[in-house]
């Protein structure tokens, strides 16, 4: 007997995924459609020249040298480089917090359980945005400058920077080998602390994830706590963390393009002045798409390779 076309358990799901597709290519030769209508209207067809015009605005930090007479695509780069630089840091600095205070949980000191708890709790719940403004206009604007600054051993901390390397105040300004803006800094704490605490409920959910029976023949072996983490416990937890690690690590570098609430000048702040200056919205989108997707797509490719890497293999 002949089955009927819609019954048939072959054919219908290739029909389903064909007119949606057609659905989809139509909507988006709809909608490119009318983008290329609108943009004809308003004379401002896609084009990519502006990129070697000068920029006409000065960056306040960044690696790669720049000035305003330098084209749009140079600002755009140093834009990038220091995003890179912030996200590259943060996401070290998030893993050894997070990997501390999510191993503190299971610590036999009730106070640092606690503590730990606490963190992660308070973090977690509150928005990365007002952290960002905390730190940078509660705690780091706040600080004292001149003598009055707070002085450590090769550390002082001012309303002018922080200054690394045996920093000497001259002429009532601190002078040292390395000066780490204000900005900077009040990102990169909130990108490491409001991270940290998430990869930290990551970390002390695999640890958990680990048979008790590997932390009693740890302690029957004679290991103390901290050799049973290290040697036992982490490395077979990971197969449980890298994959949420992969999660974070992504939000982590989309959450820097905050950094316009710090002043700090990021990608996306230099391409915002740029947008301004120029009209080209869809052209300035297009090149922050790109760069964030490609941005995530290697961070999530090393992840998943670092994920196969510790996956048990079975023989």
């Amino acid at each position: 007997m002949h089955t009927p076309w819609w019954r048939n358990r072959r054919l219908l799901p290739l029909l389903v995924q064909a007119t949606v597709g057609l659905v989809v290519l139509v909507t988006i030769a709809y909608l490119l459609g009318n983008l290329v209508r609108n943009l004809s209207a308003a004379g401002l067809l896609l084009s990519w020249r502006w990129l070697n015009l000068p920029a006409g605005f000065d960056i306040s930090e960044s690696l790669l040298p720049f000035n305003a007479e330098l084209p749009y695509w140079r600002a755009l780069l140093a834009g990038l480089v220091n995003t890179v630089r912030v996200v590259l840091i943060a996401l070290v600095g998030a893993t050894l917090l997070g990997t501390a205070v999510g191993t503190a949980a299971f610590s036999s000191n009730g106070l640092l359980r606690r503590l730990s708890r606490t963190y992660v709790e308070l973090i977690r719940n509150v928005p990365l945005l007002l952290q960002l403004l905390f730190w940078y206009f509660v705690v780091f604007l706040s600080l004292p400058d001149g003598s009055a600054a707070i002085q450590l051993p090769w550390v002082v901390l001012a309303k002018s920077g922080l200054h690394l390397g045996s920093p000497q105040l001259v002429n009532g300004v601190w002078q040292g080998s390395l000066r780490i803006t204000l900005e900077f800094a009040a990102l990169l704490t909130g990108l490491i602390i409001h991270s940290g605490a998430f990869i930290a409920e990551v970390v002390r959910g695999g640890v958990a994830a680990v048979p008790p029976g590997q932390w009693e023949a740890a302690r029957s072996l004679g290991l103390h706590a901290g050799q049973t983490l290290s040697r036992i416990v982490l490395p077979q937890a990971l197969r449980v963390i890298v994959p949420a690690l992969n999660s974070q690590y992504i939000s982590l570098a989309k959450n820097s393009s905050l950094a316009v609430a710090c002043g700090y000048s990021d990608l996306y702040s230099v391409a915002e002045t740029t947008l301004n200056q120029t009209g080209r919205s869809v052209e300035v989108v297009l090149i922050l798409l790109g760069t964030y997707l490609a941005m995530d797509l290697v961070i999530s490719g090393l992840m998943n390779r670092l994920n196969r890497l510790v996956q048990i293999q079975e023989r």
